[in-house]
């Protein structure tokens, strides 16, 4: 294996489904949460307490000073957004949820883009093909591929839609370290790049905008924005690379691809 990547062992990605499902289970209750007069502080208090009942760490808070345990990103801004009391979610919003937890020494990440109450048509076809961009980059996930045919499927599909992907923030490796080797870009050539080995294990993340894929950056020093001020989606999925196939370490087992960010009662 050349580079510095990392494979993980079974036990390792047993530990990782696990704080894969920690992660799944307190985004779903952070979309239910996601209604108007909520406030994006809210959401990440109740995912902090929700993460320590559990036996977890936040992956987020105080890493590189990041002050919450909750990236929440509404409408225009991309990722790395600061929870505030003064955000208020009103109908009509697009919220995306980025979240992480440790578990034993061990992160999952994942993310989801949630509407407050019906949105234009636009906006959720820009969800719907986010999130099916991330599948069709998952599908890629295998050891007969390389790592640029992940980001190939997702770009190919996006702008294929006439959305964009962000170049600015890309996926990673992740495991026992929230970031790992190897970046993972949401855009590529197909055929070039690390070949996938079983054990790797990555986090797919594609930000999709309406507009131009640029983005800046605020005032704060983390939260990103469009360039354009048009709408933003974001998902992602830690993700094994498995010798018979992608294994979802942030989907539990037996539910259905392709519902994430889908409300539940």
């Amino acid at each position: 294996m050349s580079g510095s990547v990392d494979l993980k062992s079974r036990a390792q990605l047993d530990t990782m489904r696990r704080a894969g499902a920690i992660v799944w289970e307190i985004l779903q209750e952070m979309a239910r949460a996601a209604q108007p007069g909520a406030t994006t502080l809210e959401i990440d208090r109740l995912a902090e307490l929700r993460t320590r009942e559990k036996g977890a760490l936040p992956a987020f808070k105080g890493y590189r000073g990041f002050p919450a345990s909750v990236c929440i990103s509404l409408n225009q801004e991309v990722v790395h957004g600061i929870p505030n009391k003064k955000r208020v979610l009103r109908p009509g919003d697009l919220v995306k949820l980025d979240f992480g937890v440790v578990v034993d020494g061990l992160f999952a990440d994942s993310a989801i883009t949630v509407p407050v109450g019906p949105v234009a048509p636009e906006a959720q076809r820009l969800i719907d093909v986010t999130r099916e961009s991330m599948h069709r980059g998952i599908a890629q996930m295998t050891p007969e591929h390389r790592l640029h045919d992940i980001g190939h499927a997702v770009q190919s599909y996006v702008e294929g839609a006439e959305f964009s992907v962000v170049r600015d923030f890309v996926g990673h490796g992740i495991g026992h370290r929230l970031h790992e080797d190897p970046q993972l870009p949401n855009y590529g050539t197909p055929g070039t790049g690390l070949r996938l080995k079983p054990g790797m294990v990555l986090a797919i993340e594609p930000m999709v905008n309406a507009g131009t894929f640029e983005v800046e950056v605020l005032a704060d020093g983390w939260t990103a924005v469009t360039a354009d001020g048009q709408l933003s989606a974001h998902f992602e999925h830690t993700v094994a690379i498995g010798a018979n196939g992608p294994e979802i370490l942030t989907l539990p087992e037996g539910l259905k691809p392709g519902t994430e960010g889908i409300l539940r009662s």
